[in-house]
């Protein structure tokens, strides 16, 4: 399934808010540096939708705030 999402990096706090089934808005802490705010995303979408971390990947906007993701 593809996910879109925009990632929102060295917010005040960690969120994840869901706009409809398959857009989410997602604020972290991380640095938008070394993959720092990527990872960040990764887990706060895992933890949201109950899945491991390695069942998901960014296909596309792996350097923008605009991001689509596949999960297994």
């Amino acid at each position: 399934m593809k996910v879109f999402v925009t990632v929102k990096p060295n917010s005040k706090k960690d969120s994840v808010e869901e706009l409809d089934t398959s857009h989410f808005k997602i604020q972290t802490k991380s640095p938008p540096r070394d993959g720092k705010a990527n990872s960040a995303a990764i887990s706060a979408l895992a933890r949201h939708l109950g899945v491991p971390k390695s069942r998901i990947e960014i296909i596309a906007g792996a350097k923008s705030k605009q991001k689509v993701f596949e999960v297994a």
